[in-house]
């Protein structure tokens, strides 16, 4: 069932046109104040923890207001920490959610990473909505002496522990690469069992489709899934007896750029979401740099987002 009204949920990361080498910070804070003013659902941030020479090595996107991809950024690309930058727009925002995407989990340890995630989803009392997964950069995890190969079993062990360390009492935990006993963690998050945790990625493997019928309240594709990576999904949610509107369906808006220097048309972009919400999407994300190159302008922007889909979605 879809709803009246899609949720739109801007994107604060990749707007390097807009904010300069170093970011903006404070326009990063001041543009999730803004999107909360216009009535946009949530703003979403993604990170990269350093970055190497793999970073750039297919060559740079054709035009820079593209999303991010496996090789191609430069290495020196910024990429600001998004749970501190979050806890930020926490601070100057009342109802907006706060979702962490593409935390790469592994390439910390999951008492920390437990640890931050609870007290930022204290802080913004319940707003956090966190995106676990891991890297494709192999020059990351050599950077942080983490094995890249083991990379997704490092996921699994840190969902697992968030399940046991979000919980009253102390907890206990044996894994393969990491084991802590009579632990307590403190303060416990603001909603009972933790953040919301949304899962995604380029294909629905295996491991991602396991991952959200464990642990899964979102579906968040990189670009749109096929009808029949829809269908493994409701089967294997039936199969797991969970039904799939416990699953926010997280879209998108897909910018078709003239030339390598000209921004996108933001009516084009936005003429999928009624076919999106047909197939049961519900939210969908929005990079303000694709449409805009003015950094003033953000609000503006908003608010003509949420009167065209109002229209369209009427």
């Amino acid at each position: 069932m879809t709803e009246p009204h899609p949720r739109m949920t801007l994107v604060l990361t990749e707007n390097w046109t807009m904010t300069g080498g170093r970011c903006d910070l404070a326009a990063l804070v001041r543009w999730a104040r803004e999107a909360e003013d216009a009535g946009f659902d949530s703003v979403m941030l993604s990170e990269h923890i350093v970055l190497g020479p793999d970073a750039g090595a297919d060559g740079p996107m054709p035009n820079p207001r593209e999303y991010a991809a496996p090789g191609n950024q430069a290495p020196d690309t910024p990429w600001p920490s998004s749970i501190v930058l979050l806890s930020a727009m926490a601070a100057v925002t009342e109802r907006i959610r706060l979702a962490a995407a593409a935390v790469l989990a592994p390439l910390r340890h999951p008492l920390l990473l437990a640890k931050e995630l609870a007290t930022l989803d204290l802080l913004s009392e319940g707003r956090l909505v966190v995106l676990p997964t891991v890297s494709w950069s192999a020059d990351e995890y050599a950077a942080l002496q983490v094995p890249f190969a083991r990379r997704g079993r490092l996921l699994d062990e840190h969902l697992a522990a968030w399940q046991l360390l979000w919980r009253p009492g102390p907890a206990t935990f044996e894994g393969e690469h990491y084991r802590f006993r009579d632990t307590w963690l403190e303060p416990k998050p603001y909603r009972s069992g933790g953040p919301q945790l949304w899962f995604g990625g380029s294909t629905l493997h295996g491991a991602v489709l396991r991952r959200l019928v464990t642990y899964g309240h979102g579906f968040n594709p990189l670009g749109r899934p096929t009808p029949g990576e829809l269908e493994k999904l409701r089967a294997a949610m039936a199969e797991a007896r969970r039904d799939m509107s416990e699953l926010e369906m997280v879209g998108g808006t897909r910018a078709v750029f003239p030339d390598r220097t000209s921004v996108a048309d933001l009516g084009r972009a936005l003429e999928a979401v009624p076919e999106q919400m047909e197939e049961g999407f519900t939210t969908f994300c929005i990079k303000p740099s694709q449409f805009t190159d003015d950094p003033a302008g953000v609000g503006d922007f908003c608010r003509e987002v949420m009167r065209r889909v109002e229209r369209l979605t009427g």
